[in-house]
């Protein structure tokens, strides 16, 4: 039986991070589909088709196979309804973490209640989005905290 699992997020932008939980999930799974989820009510500030192709790019130099990048304008849960999918990866770096995936895997339940969550440590929590885009905002060095092809274009 082929194991899909999908690792959503806003990934705005793609951070090293992010890159541990999708290199987690390679290794465990057959196939994972990084999802970049788009809301229509949030701007982003870096477009999500870019990111898509910063994503493959590094997923590709690092030789990882497995690993598909997406951009869904949709419901996440449904997404992975469609395509059947049925593990969804979340990384966690605190209590505060759990405790929103909970909900958030409740409410997506509602559309798959078959979905499985499967939780990974982070391994670097200080490392956030937000974290990144603030600081890159001020001027500050971020290449330590996002893979090069996303650094290119940050």
């Amino acid at each position: 039986m082929n194991k899909k699992a999908m690792y959503p997020g806003s990934f705005d932008p793609f951070t090293n991070g992010h890159l541990d939980m999708v290199k987690k999930a390679a290794a465990l799974f057959d196939e994972v589909y990084v999802v970049i989820g788009v809301n229509a009510k949030k701007r982003r500030s870096f477009e999500g088709e870019r990111m898509r192709d910063a994503i493959r790019q590094t997923v590709a130099e690092l030789g990882i196979r497995n690993v598909s990048v997406t951009v869904h304008d949709g419901l996440i849960a449904q997404y992975a309804k469609d395509n059947g999918i049925k593990y969804m990866i979340r990384g966690l770096r605190n209590n505060m973490d759990y405790n929103y995936e909970e909900n958030m895997a409740e409410v997506n339940k509602l559309i798959d209640p078959d979905m499985e969550y499967v939780y990974f440590r982070a391994e670097n929590v200080a490392v956030s989005s937000s974290m990144v885009k603030e600081l890159h905002g001020y001027g500050q060095d971020v290449s330590a905290y996002v893979p090069k092809a996303v650094y290119e274009i940050l």
